[in-house]
């Protein structure tokens, strides 16, 4: 069973910085994609940015620019970091992959970490 599990979360300010990171109890290595999604209150939950095996990178036309995906392998760790935050941006954020070898297309999904971004 794969286990994902966020951290980083908090309150910030506007343009400040913050980075999540998502720990998973597998190799990431052997995970193709792995995901950061986020879900403001009242809204849907919406894609944020995901990182492949070999580093493609893809972003969220909110995110292009303000936010950078990356992975450890050797941590088994994505870490998504966010700057010039915006209001906007509050919302609880998600870790995921649903390409896990052998669970192809099961989504696995974290516990979420908050994010507050406010004066």
């Amino acid at each position: 069973q794969v286990q994902l599990e966020e951290a980083g979360g908090g309150l910030v300010q506007p343009g400040g910085s913050l980075r999540l990171s998502c720990a998973a109890n597998v190799s990431i290595g052997i995970i193709y994609a792995v995901g950061w999604y986020r879900q403001a209150p009242g809204k849907q939950r919406e894609l944020v940015a995901t990182i492949t095996r070999g580093g493609t990178t893809n972003y969220a036309d909110s995110a292009k620019g303000r936010f950078t995906i990356s992975r450890d392998n050797a941590k088994n760790t994505v870490y998504l970091q966010m700057g010039s935050l915006k209001p906007e941006d509050t919302a609880v954020y998600y870790c995921h992959t649903n390409t896990v070898p052998g669970r192809w297309g099961h989504d696995y999904w974290g516990q979420g970490t908050r994010v507050t971004v406010s004066l």
